[in-house]
């Protein structure tokens, strides 16, 4: 394949990967971001979620620049188990307008539904009962339409449940490459503080204290509550791996410690960049930052930079 079939109809992808020119042309994105090693490319295929958009009885992803609805029931970038059921998730009877992430789990695949209707019909739960037995939950609104198992997924050996909605790297590949660079670079710490930790990428392989609103340890807030200074103190690194907002408030408490070594992990360039800025100024040097083709297609990258103090 030498071109995706839906690229240009399908606003999903903002670069075509099936093109030879693709690395190319997403490397020209980083040109403002001074990386330090080369990128490391996701084989294209393989996202095991894919957040798909629904409107007028039609369900697919949105044209680009578009609230048009393309029908999509198969997508090149998504992975075999999704492009086994789509046919049939789009097939159901949608009504209103709304989005429908589907995520492959351990044990399943989960489909969590936002509309702007509030509650689904009786013919929707009717065929969401007939979906193929692949997909074992489908929520609307957080409601339950229909639960044959409770969706479970693994990091470094730990299973955790799923919560509907929950945050999940794009990938396995793209998320076991971040977890050995971060882990590769926390070599030798003696404890470490994983802030942002979401469901436990890298909590586990790290055996490190978990923070997040959502997550394995700690619930806490950390853009309204960062961990403080007095927290901190036990840490000789910490690790972060916040939504695209960034971590601003974080490393404004983070430079006032005695934390050495930090491993940000960030889905944002403008946004690391500003919070690269407040690490640097407060007497940080960031000594390493490798670029992740995590989210293939799109004009997004991760960043993972290093700082040392």
């Amino acid at each position: 394949m030498k071109k995706c079939p839906l690229f240009g109809r399908c606003g999903g992808c903002k670069f075509d990967f099936a093109s030879p020119d693709y690395r190319a042309r997403k490397l020209g994105t980083l040109c403002d971001v001074p990386v330090t090693g080369d990128p490391v490319w996701v084989t294209p295929g393989g996202r095991r979620r894919a957040d798909f958009c629904f409107a007028d009885g039609r369900f697919g992803f949105f044209a680009p620049r578009s609230k048009d609805v393309v029908p999509v029931t198969q997508c090149p970038g998504a992975s075999d188990e999704i492009n086994r059921v789509l046919p049939n998730i789009a097939s159901m009877p949608w009504n209103g307008a709304g989005s429908a992430l589907v995520t492959v789990c351990d044990n399943g695949i989960d489909i969590a539904v936002t509309s702007n209707v509030p509650y689904f019909s009786a013919d929707f739960k009717t065929a969401a009962a007939k979906l193929p037995d692949d997909i074992i939950r489908v929520t609307w609104n957080d409601a339950v339409v229909m639960q044959r198992a409770a969706p479970t997924v693994t990091f470094a050996g730990v299973t955790v449940p799923y919560p509907s909605g929950a945050f999940l790297q794009p990938g396995r590949a793209g998320e076991d490459a971040l977890r050995q660079l971060v882990v590769d670079r926390a070599r030798g710490a003696r404890r470490v503080a994983d802030l942002f930790c979401g469901l436990g990428n890298f909590t586990f392989a790290l055996n490190a204290d978990g923070f997040d609103i959502v997550g394995t340890g700690c619930k806490r807030d950390l853009y309204t509550h960062p961990v403080t200074v007095g927290m901190l103190r036990t840490y000789d690194c910490v690790v972060m791996d916040p939504p695209r907002g960034g971590a601003m408030a974080q490393c404004r408490e983070l430079v006032k410690s005695d934390v050495s070594r930090i491993i940000y992990v960030s889905c944002n360039p403008t946004t690391f960049m500003r919070d690269r800025d407040i690490l640097v100024r407060g007497g940080y040097r960031m000594t390493e930052l490798i670029p992740v083709d995590q989210f293939v297609g799109s004009a997004h990258w991760e960043l993972v930079g290093v700082f040392q103090k």
